[in-house]
């Protein structure tokens, strides 16, 4: 439903009809929008968009990147993701930090629960929302076309499960602006991540950005945790519509607080506890490899000269000449 006219950088973008609900602000060329039943087939459509843009990705620069390595099957595997996710975390976090600082709400932490519920988003906000959907969720299929290893495939699963329901529940909650800096935290430790990964196919010496990976990790948990106790916890907490309201888009309720606080706390306390368990095992590994190198004796070397023996030497109990030739026997005259 149309209130205001629409710029035509709006009209491009938005390529298939998913306007909900639109309100004009002071600006009379500003338009706001609500997410509706249109955004299914507009996340559809950029689910093919990321399609291609994931196969161009592939072909055109990962693929000419690992022949060069020549790395292993399990190798060229897991380059081919950390190669996708460095390209997406990276446009991610530049598009996402662009987003808050254009909007404000970095120099206005307030902002994160003042006025709730968020219903109408601006059009780079609801955009954003849109193609991060579309990008997690073609990433199942990519599962199909990538021929990820079956013994991958949970792990992966369980990660784009992660993603959305996360990114859904932000955005279907009206809680977009918190997401916004939540996903912004997330993705600069990802992105940190699969750099580090890739330096470390092309030279497995190179383990620097692991070491700092490590310490932006643990502190990355504290923000997030921190934030959303912040903004769910006391902020939400005391605003006036304490009302469960779904056609008005209000979720501000008792229960739904602790149920976003315990999903937020559960996924960190769950990436915490992989992070902790991967590093004991990468420990474990390294000090065993540093035991097993002491207890392996050294090597006696051979004696630098020879002992002649009858003008010759002994090799596999045969006598051999000086010029390594196997000194012939005398025959015996017959009487």
């Amino acid at each position: 439903i149309f209130r205001n006219k629409v710029t035509a950088k709006t009209a491009f973008l938005f390529i298939l009809p998913q306007y909900n609900v639109s309100v004009p602000t002071a600006d009379s060329e500003t338009v706001h929008y609500h997410y509706g039943p249109k955004d299914l087939v507009t996340i559809l459509f950029y689910i093919f968009i990321t399609i291609i843009l994931h196969a161009v990705v592939q072909e055109y620069i990962l693929d000419k990147i690992s022949k060069r390595l020549h790395l292993s099957k399990v190798k060229h595997s897991k380059f081919n993701e950390s190669g996708q996710l460095v390209v997406f975390h990276l446009s991610s976090v530049i598009w996402c930090f662009y987003v808050v600082v254009t909007e404000g709400y970095l120099t206005n932490p307030r902002s994160l629960w003042e006025d709730y519920p968020h219903v109408y988003l601006p059009f780079q906000v609801k955009f954003f929302y849109l193609c991060q959907l579309a990008y997690w969720l073609h990433a199942l299929p990519e599962l199909y076309f990538q021929k990820v290893r079956k013994e991958e495939i949970p792990r992966q699963l369980q990660y784009i499960c992660l993603y959305l329901v996360h990114i859904a529940g932000a955005y279907l909650l009206n809680l977009s602006r918190l997401g916004l800096i939540l996903l912004l935290l997330q993705y600069s430790t990802e992105f940190l991540f699969h750099t580090a990964r890739l330096f470390y196919f092309a030279d497995e010496n190179n383990e620097k950005l692991f070491n700092a990976w490590a310490a932006v990790f643990g502190v990355t948990r504290l923000f997030i945790l921190t934030l959303a106790v912040l903004a769910i916890g006391f902020g939400l907490a005391r605003m006036e519509n304490q009302a469960f309201d779904p056609e008005r888009g209000n979720f501000n309720t008792l229960l739904c607080r602790l149920c976003v606080l315990l999903l937020v706390c559960a996924a960190q306390a769950w990436l915490m506890w992989r992070f902790i368990h991967s590093q004991l095992r990468h420990w474990r590994e390294y000090w065993n490899e540093q035991s097993a190198k002491r207890r392996v004796p050294a090597v006696p070397r051979l004696p630098a000269r020879l002992i002649k023996r009858e003008s010759g030497y002994h090799e596999n109990g045969v006598v051999k000449a000086e010029n390594g030739t196997s000194p012939r026997t005398k025959k015996l005259k017959s009487p």
